[in-house]
């Protein structure tokens, strides 16, 4: 039986916040969870939370981490660390789409080809900025 089709593993109807963002994988460790909780960053039925902070299923708890937010419902309350392919189905990511970036140029020069002369570096400048070119 893979671990996708497993049974999810019993569990209480609640726990704390950092153990549970630790059991299902949102944070590699559960002192980074509790440090978010913390520093303001995770959001329980949005009122702040900290580490001690009931979660129920049901709840919509919002983690920002490493310059993303996430939003997630808990579906399933964990308190050990499980699998990868269980973990994810403890919860329903409501996370919204990142709209594309566009990609910006990247700009290279030859390995040991010395220090750009003036007029490259106005062509950077010109990269960088997207200034228009000189008249």
């Amino acid at each position: 039986m893979s671990d996708a089709s497993a049974p999810l593993p019993s569990g209480p109807d609640s726990t704390r916040v950092d153990r549970w963002l630790w059991a299902v994988r949102l944070t590699k460790t559960r002192s980074d969870a509790a440090q978010a909780c913390r520093g303001g960053h995770v959001r329980v039925n949005d009122r702040p939370a900290k580490p001690a902070s009931v979660v129920k299923a049901g709840d919509e708890v919002r983690v920002r981490l490493h310059g993303t937010t996430r939003i997630v419902e808990v579906s399933h309350v964990l308190e050990k660390r499980v699998g990868a392919p269980l973990a994810a189905r403890c919860y329903v990511d409501n996370t919204p789409e990142l709209p594309a970036q566009a990609t910006i140029p990247v700009i290279r020069r030859d390995r040991g080809a010395g220090r750009p002369t003036k007029k490259d570096r106005r062509l950077l400048d010109r990269l960088r900025c997207d200034l228009p070119p000189p008249v």
